[in-house]
C-alpha cells in the first residue's frame, strides 16, 4: 500500500491519439501520412503491380510539414499507415517580443505567446513586415475607421508541435 502513497502524477491526458489509421491505397497525394515517425504531406506517390506475394507495394514520398526534410516509404497496399490529425489555425499578428516570441490572437480574442518566429525566409519575411508597421494599423477619420493592415500568420499542428507555415497581409477598407 506504501507504493500507492508514494505515486505522483503531474499531468494527465485525455488518451486521445494523434494519428489515425488509413489504408495505404487510400492515401492521396497532397494528404497528409506519417513517415519514419513524422507527420508529413504528401508530394509523390506511386503503386507497383501485384508481385508473386499478392500484394501491389506503394511507393510514398514526403516532406515533414515541420522540418521540410524529405521521407520515404514503401508499404503493402492492403496495409495500414498512420495518419497524423492535422489542425491549422489562423492568427493575427499583434506584437513581436524582443526574444523573438510572437503574440498572436485568435478569432475569438485569445492571447497567445508560446511561438518562435520561424526560421529562414518567411521568418525575415514576417519581421520586416512588422517592423514596416503592417501588424494593426488604424487610421481614424472623423471617429471611423478608414483602414487596417493585419498580418495573419497560418499556424499548422500535429503530433504535439506546431509551427507559422504562411503569413499573409490582409488590407481592409471600411466605408
Amino acid at each position: 500500500m506504501a507504493d500507492i502513497e508514494d505515486t505522483h502524477f503531474e499531468t494527465g491526458d485525455s488518451g486521445a491519439s494523434e494519428t489515425y489509421p488509413m489504408q495505404c491505397s487510400a492515401l492521396r497525394k497532397n494528404g497528409f501520412v506519417m513517415l519514419k515517425a513524422r507527420p508529413c504531406k504528401i508530394v509523390e506517390m506511386s503503386t507497383s503491380k501485384t508481385g508473386k506475394h499478392g500484394h501491389a507495394k506503394v511507393h510514398l514520398v514526403g516532406i515533414d510539414i515541420f522540418s521540410a526534410k524529405k521521407y520515404e516509404d514503401i508499404c503493402p497496399s492492403t496495409h495500414n499507415m498512420d495518419v497524423p490529425f492535422v489542425k491549422r489555425e489562423d492568427y493575427q499578428l499583434t506584437d513581436i517580443s524582443d526574444d523573438g516570441y510572437l503574440c498572436l490572437m485568435a478569432d475569438n480574442g485569445d492571447l497567445r505567446e508560446d511561438l518562435k518566429i520561424p526560421e529562414g525566409e518567411l521568418g525575415q519575411q514576417l519581421r520586416a513586415d512588422f517592423e514596416a508597421g503592417k501588424e494593426l494599423l488604424v487610421s481614424w477619420n472623423s471617429g471611423r475607421i478608414t483602414s487596417t493592415d493585419v498580418i495573419v500568420c497560418t499556424v499548422l499542428k500535429s503530433c504535439g508541435e506546431e509551427c507559422v507555415i504562411a503569413i499573409k497581409t490582409n488590407t481592409a477598407l471600411d466605408k
